[in-house]
This record gives C-alpha cells, structure tokens and sequence, in this order.
C-alpha cells in the first residue's frame, strides 16, 4: 500500500457544514520519514492531520512517523497534540478496525 493522502469529508462537531479532511494512510511498509513530511506539510497547511492505520506493523510505522513529524515542527515553534482512537473503516467491502491518530497544535 505505501503512504497514500486520502482525501474524506468529516463532519464538524456542530453538526454543521462538511469540510474536507486529508487522511494520511500508513501500511506497515511506509517509509517512516516520508510520513513524517507527510504530516509535517499537512500540519504547516491547515494545522491539523490525521493519520490512519491497520495492523500492529502499520500503527508502530505510524507512531514512529508520528515523533518525527513532532521533531521536524519543533523545530519551526510549533508543537503538537496526538490523540489516537478506534474508527470502523470498510475496504472491499469489509469491515476492519482502525486507529485513527488526530494531530493539532498543542494549546
């Protein structure tokens, strides 16, 4: 699968309008530092990304990408929150349980 940017629409808390959100999708064979840009850009974009895995190999390559995405904006003054949860995502039709990393800016 490789690292894929993803584009899906998202509700807002509110229940208002739908916005477009780009979801960075991590396989257990994505190179860690091209996520970590990946993230990195999206965040310098719209200060906020997310980022979406499956599998144990996929989540460790995610959380790895994760921390050096966090170090890359450290070094512009900018520092991050992470907050993981478990999303229900289908592919081919089947249903399969994901984590799903939100990453903002901290304060």
């Amino acid at each position: 699968m490789g690292n894929m940017l993803g584009l899906q629409t998202t509700h807002t808390s509110n229940g208002g309008t739908s916005k477009p959100v780009n979801i960075i999708k991590v396989s257990a064979r994505s190179r860690t530092a091209a996520v970590a840009g990946a993230i990195a850009g999206v965040m310098r974009e719209s200060q906020h990304a997310e980022v979406q895995a499956i599998g144990a190999g996929a989540v460790n390559q995610a959380v790895k990408a994760i921390v050096i995405a966090k170090g890359y904006l450290a070094e512009e003054g900018v520092h991050i929150t992470c907050v993981p949860s478990f999303v229900d995502v289908d592919i081919d039709a089947q249903e399969r349980t994901a984590i799903r990393f939100v990453i903002e800016p901290n304060g």
